[in-house]
């Protein structure tokens, strides 16, 4: 593997290329006549070829310098945007952002808290990763995302949980339900409901089973789905009943398309919040977001 050439050398060698003129390459960098004399033989021993034929008092670039300097100048332009990109990031406003939501906070929660960040970081670069808790956790361990909204995970003791609000769980069920002219849950049936869910690889699904599961109850003919709306539409459509937060369905518990209902006498709860690295310390942006995040919630809890 080669050694990778000096970028001051390539530098010079770049002015004395465009001036032609050892003393004012030396007097542009501040060096001796000398110090560039020998820096340029070291670029011309170090490639293995002659760079520069000398005519008089100037210097001419050989093909080979020629050649050379294609690549030189691209080098340093290079260098010259990642050094300027580079100081964009202390500037006021200029940065980047990357989230990881779950399916029900991109929908239900950044809207609001991305239209206000915006005002106030009109130029950082955010992106979004949808995904379940335990896809989020699995990203930001790799550094992928900078922060995630999402629920709190069981045990992460690399992570610190930021809390947001809590809400609970309650079966879903359309108008023309039997439950919902009732006003209430027959116990004996919650068994024998075709029900609607959210995703079996996601935390509220587990929280779920293991809630019914306490009770003995097993919950049969289960249809999985990744899309609330999708599921919302299902139920209203009377294909089956759910269980959702009811501050995911306020416009349908509004106009009454919807009802939500208690699970039982015991409540199912999950706490919102963002993650982040324990320990690591918060840019200005993340701190903002994560304080929008909070405003946003108290309407949400």
């Amino acid at each position: 593997m080669s050694v990778p050439l000096d970028s001051r050398q390539l530098r010079a060698f770049s002015i004395l290329a465009a001036n032609g003129s050892f003393t004012q390459t030396a007097h542009e960098l501040h060096l001796s006549q000398s110090a560039i004399s020998h820096s340029m033989k070291a670029l011309e021993d170090d490639i293995g070829c002659r760079l520069f034929d000398r005519m008089g008092k100037t210097v001419v670039l050989t093909q080979a310098g020629e050649q050379l300097l294609v690549h030189v100048e691209r080098i340093l332009e290079e260098m010259s945007v990642a050094r300027a990109e580079l100081g964009h990031l202390g500037k006021w406003g200029r940065s980047r952002l990357r989230i990881g939501a779950s399916t029900t906070a991109c929908q239900y929660v950044l809207p609001a808290v991305l239209r206000e960040f915006k005002e106030s970081f009109p130029q950082c670069e955010i992106s979004i990763t949808p995904g379940d808790t335990p896809n989020n956790i699995e990203i930001l361990r790799a550094h992928k995302i900078d922060l995630a909204v999402n629920l709190e995970p069981r045990r992460e003791e690399s992570l610190e949980f930021r809390p947001l609000f809590t809400d609970e769980l309650q079966f879903v069920v359309s108008a023309l339900h039997p439950w919902a002219k009732l006003g209430k849950v027959k116990r004996d049936e919650i068994a024998r409901q075709h029900y609607i869910l959210y995703g079996k690889a996601s935390y509220t699904f587990q929280m779920i089973e293991s809630y019914f599961r306490q009770d003995k109850i097993v919950l049969h003919s289960l249809l999985d789905l990744g899309n609330m709306e999708a599921i919302k539409e299902l139920v209203k459509l009377g294909h089956g009943i759910s269980i959702l937060a009811p501050w995911t369905l306020r416009k349908e518990l509004k106009e009454k398309s919807l009802v939500a209902l208690p699970l039982g006498k015991r409540k199912l709860r999950r706490r919102w919040g963002v993650l982040h690295w324990k320990g690591r310390r918060l840019s200005l942006a993340e701190e903002t977001f994560i304080g929008l995040c909070e405003s946003v919630a108290e309407k949400l809890g």
